[in-house]
């Protein structure tokens, strides 16, 4: 067994390090809209929704669309 590479040692300790209130890519994108209305609106989106919270410190693919979300919200 060859030992891991650093950036794989990385993507393994990520996902040991998973938040257990990670809602996980389907059902933070069924609320998205609704995390981004609530940042634009200086709302407490994050208390609201921490398994959304907790999903995108995680997924760089689903922060992506929120940063995109709130681009077009004028943020």
């Amino acid at each position: 067994m060859t030992e891991p590479t650093e950036a794989a040692a990385a993507r393994i300790a990520r996902l040991l390090d998973t938040d257990p209130r990670d809602v996980g890519c389907e059902e933070a994108m069924a609320v998205l809209h609704i995390y981004v209305d609530l940042v634009a609106a200086g709302g407490a989106a994050a208390e609201r929704y921490p398994g959304v919270a907790a999903h995108l410190r995680a997924c760089g693919p689903c922060t992506e669309d929120f940063e995109g979300l709130l681009a077009a919200a004028g943020m």
